[in-house]
């Protein structure tokens, strides 16, 4: 079946990065756009970065433009984001989307703070 399975997530203080990682399986992984969402407490999902199927574009939100960066391997049916120069406001539930057949993973927390 369908898996999309996030790690790297934990506590970081300001200022500092974080790795997530997001296995995928059950489906053509290379064939598919994907995203990370996140959501705050309190607070709706909201767009983070996408990736084109084959890596070549990338979109991020306004937010997170300059300090995230999205990657993929399709040779690890892996999706990747690097989060540097973390903030409080990051914090938040991070998933892994793929938005064509929408599929989600289970998410991962992040926490920024001092």
């Amino acid at each position: 079946q369908v898996q999309l399975v996030e790690s790297g997530g934990g506590l970081v203080q300001p200022g500092g990065s974080l790795s997530l990682s997001c296995a995928a399986s059950g489906f053509t992984f290379r064939s598919y756009v994907m995203r990370w969402v996140r959501q705050a407490p309190g607070k709706e999902r909201e767009f983070v970065s996408s990736i084109s199927s084959y890596g070549g574009t990338t979109n991020y939100a306004d937010s997170v433009k300059g300090r995230f960066t999205i990657s993929r391997d399709n040779s690890k049916n892996t999706l990747y984001l690097q989060m540097n120069s973390l903030k409080p406001e990051d914090t938040a539930v991070y998933y892994c989307n793929a938005p064509g057949p929408d599929y989600w993973g289970q998410g991962t927390q992040v926490t920024v703070s001092s």
